[in-house]
């Protein structure tokens, strides 16, 4: 009994220390795959290493481990590589002795507490390494880290990342200082060098990453480091997982094409568009649609709206905030999408920031997406709280505005009372900024509107020393569109060699047609005020002739009776064209034949009356008040001698035959000067 009890002790202990060995063999092996075979995985298998950049990753072997009998070794099973077996094996066959060799107990406890150190150790360096990258305040800091410590390929990709973040916030001149401290540090070249060689065996997240990064800290595109890693990203682009695919989308977006860009980008539109079913995370689903942009086929720009719209019920407030910015990067307008996005925008829109809301309104500009319910309440919170809002802000804000033709009455009003109080705050670009805007929305205050004026020509003068030329021409076009001449900045623009100078700079053409616009103000609006112009000054370009309205010309047949009473598509002077002219005796209350009117400019029995027939591009968004070309245009018709009538063609069109008539009866043969609209009508309705 006793020999059996002492057979019994030594089996067990036998088993212990082979038990001990087993497992200080699988620690090696698991260590070893980890710090040179775990590398090569797949980011679509692994873990977020930007989550866990300590943990170690499984090597994906799943062992099953038999003692059979004395001598035999043991056998691993699972989805181990060759490599990764031949390694394990070697390992236990090093420390699986036969069953006749001598083990002593406290030397093989010894050596797995060794293993168990030499583990944490590493364990311990690596975390010392991210707790001193983590206080690191500047790019130098980061390669002075780097220089002191053997940088692995994690390491490589979150000191990228790191001198990033540290540099992002920083104001233009303070990245071009940082920036040149970085390149001459002498650790940063074997970064970069490190950072070549491990792309290959890298995490897909960290690849992506480091790419975006090295591009955000300036590096040029064409260097050697940035067309490595975009060769890589190609290379192993189908084992990139949807956050890779995001990262690397967004990145692409900022990129200017070349061989390189233009391949990982259509190889990027293939597999996106076979993945795309499979995208849930929304803001994925944007990164990848700015990348996509507008030159994708309508098919794909089809399945992102698809896609998008089966994910509206979970649409979230941040999500419907960068849904305008996504759609407009592909020039994609989805009517269904965009109302639910404008009604979570609307609902919050206290919480909006203020660069989010100037990116909506610009996407509502390049998608031509017109909701008046949404731009009404951006414009009444920016009015509401403007005292948040500095002038650089407000311009912008009013510029935007602009941009999808909408006039924000009550905040241009608020914002012509501060111009004309404090003139001395706004700067050039200020100035013709609002010149600019003001202008073309054709908005003048209801109170203090000479006012208004002359504090911006005094604003003006004060530049006049040292403005371009160019900018001195939009100045006064801006003043002129506004009915309103300055003395001082015409009479610099009319000096001979400012004038040549405009005609040879920048865009001609556009600045033909502005230079006429001044002219026929000149000439229109005050004759005797000015010298007549040089003859470079008079040059302009020649007016399409005016489109068929057969609807307008349809109702006055019925009105009129017969075609001789009006004529179509007149050619006026100063490069103006009406629609329709019509001939009436002095009280307008009986229209004359076009035969029997001799010389109507020079009888006072006759009255003209001009039909002008308006897109809906022409009137400010929402209403029925005309913009600023088509205001001055009914300005100088006034001047010329006609009596205006103003069409909006596309309302009159969508107007039964009996109500067509009756409109033009209306305001033919009435007082009132205008169809639908007058020209200072201040109101939005």
């Amino acid at each position: 009994m006793n020999n059996k009890m002492g057979y019994l002790v030594w089996t067990i202990g036998h088993f212990h220390v082979c038990g001990s060995k087993l497992f200080s063999g699988f620690r090696t092996a698991m260590r070893t795959c980890t710090l040179r075979i775990s590398r090569h995985k797949s980011a679509i298998q692994s873990v977020n290493p930007r989550r866990f950049l300590l943990n170690v990753p499984s090597c994906g072997l799943e062992f099953s481990l038999r003692l059979l009998s004395q001598g035999i070794p043991v056998y691993c099973k699972g989805d181990a590589t060759v490599q990764e077996q031949n390694a394990t094996k070697t390992l236990l066959d090093e420390h699986v002795q036969p069953y006749s060799s001598a083990l002593d107990p406290l030397e093989e406890d010894r050596s797995s507490v060794e293993e168990i150190l030499i583990e944490k150790s590493e364990r311990s360096l690596s975390q010392q390494f991210f707790d001193d990258l983590q206080k690191c305040t500047s790019p130098t800091d980061v390669l002075d880290l780097v220089s002191k410590s053997a940088a692995s390929w994690k390491h490589c990709s979150n000191c990228f990342t790191t001198m990033w973040v540290l540099t992002k916030k920083l104001s233009e001149d303070q990245k071009r200082y940082e920036r040149q401290l970085m390149i001459e540090h002498p650790a940063f070249m074997k970064l970069c060098q490190h950072l070549m060689q491990d792309s290959r065996s890298m995490w897909c997240d960290d690849l992506v990453y480091s790419l975006h990064a090295v591009l955000k800290l300036g590096i040029p595109q064409n260097t050697r480091l940035v067309q490595t890693l975009l060769r890589v990203c190609q290379e192993r682009l189908n084992e990139f997982n949807d956050r890779s695919l995001s990262v690397v989308a967004t990145t692409l977006s900022t990129m200017e094409p070349s061989s390189n860009v233009d391949a990982l980008q259509a190889g990027l539109q293939l597999l996106v568009e076979q993945r795309i079913p499979k995208i849930s995370n929304i803001f994925m689903l944007q990164s990848i649609m700015k990348c996509i942009g507008k030159d994708a086929p309508l098919s794909l720009k089809r399945k992102f709206e698809n896609r998008i719209l089966k994910e509206l019920d979970h649409l979230t407030f941040l999500n419907a905030q960068h849904m305008f910015s996504a759609l407009a990067a592909m020039n994609h307008c989805s009517i269904p999408i965009l109302e639910a996005c404008s009604n979570k925008t609307i609902e919050n829109i206290h919480g909006i920031p203020f660069w989010q809301l100037i990116h909506i309104l610009r996407s509502c500009r390049i998608l031509r997406y017109h909701n008046v319910v949404l731009c009404s309440a951006v414009a009444n919170y920016v009015t509401s709280a403007i005292y948040m809002w500095d002038t650089k802000q407000i311009v912008l804000f009013l510029s935007a505005f602009e941009g999808v033709h909408f006039r924000p009455v009550e905040l241009m009003d608020i914002v012509a009372e501060k111009v004309t109080s404090h003139p001395e705050s706004l700067n050039l670009k200020d100035i013709l900024s609002i010149l600019r805007v003001y202008s073309l929305l054709n908005h003048v205050p209801k109170r203090k509107n000479q006012e208004f004026r002359e504090s911006l020509n005094a604003a003006l003068n004060k530049y006049l020393t040292r403005i371009s030329n160019v900018d001195l021409l939009k100045a006064v076009y801006s003043f002129c569109m506004l009915g309103y001449l300055p003395q001082a900045a015409i009479s610099q623009l009319l000096q001979e060699d400012n004038l040549s100078d405009i005609l040879t700079t920048g865009k001609k053409e556009q600045n033909e047609k502005m230079l006429h616009c001044v002219n026929v103000c000149l000439e229109l609006d005050s004759p005797s005020s000015f010298p007549k112009p040089a003859a470079v000054f008079t040059k302009k370009p020649s007016s399409p002739l005016v489109s068929d309205f057969p609807e307008v010309r349809e109702a006055l047949l019925k009105l009129l009776g017969d075609e001789r009473m009006f004529q179509q598509n007149i050619q006026l002077p100063h490069d103006y064209n009406i629609a329709f002219e019509i001939e009436m005796d002095a009280d307008r209350k009986k229209v004359l034949p076009v035969t029997e009117a001799e010389d109507p400019a020079d009888s006072p029995d006759v009255q003209r009356v001009a039909v002008l027939c308006a897109p809906v591009s022409a009137f400010c968004f929402g209403t029925r008040h005309p913009r600023g070309k088509l205001a001055m245009k009914i300005r100088h018709l006034k001047a010329l001698g006609y009596h205006v009538v103003l069409v909006h063609y596309q309302e009159f069109k969508k107007l039964k035959e009996e109500e067509a008539i009756e409109c033009l009866k209306g305001k033919i043969y009435s007082a009132d000067a205008l169809c639908f609209s007058d020209v200072n009508l201040q109101d939005n309705n």
